[in-house]
């Protein structure tokens, strides 16, 4: 089994893990209600998705 020679530097370690942040949350406005949700998603708010109500609205 292979053995690393020398330690890791801090300074390797972190450019090699550069890549790996979580990427941002994306956020849209509703197309009915404009309110912010998530793509792809039904709306929290009316319940319409692709111009269609498919949920019952949450009564707060």
């Amino acid at each position: 089994m292979a053995v690393p020679k020398r330690r890791t530097s801090k300074r390797r370690k972190r450019a090699r893990n550069t890549h790996k942040t979580a990427p941002a949350i994306v956020i849209q406005s509703c197309p009915q209600c404009g309110t912010a949700k998530r793509p792809h998603r039904v709306c929290a708010e009316c319940g319409f998705y692709a111009g269609e109500q498919r949920v019952t609205a949450q009564e707060a």
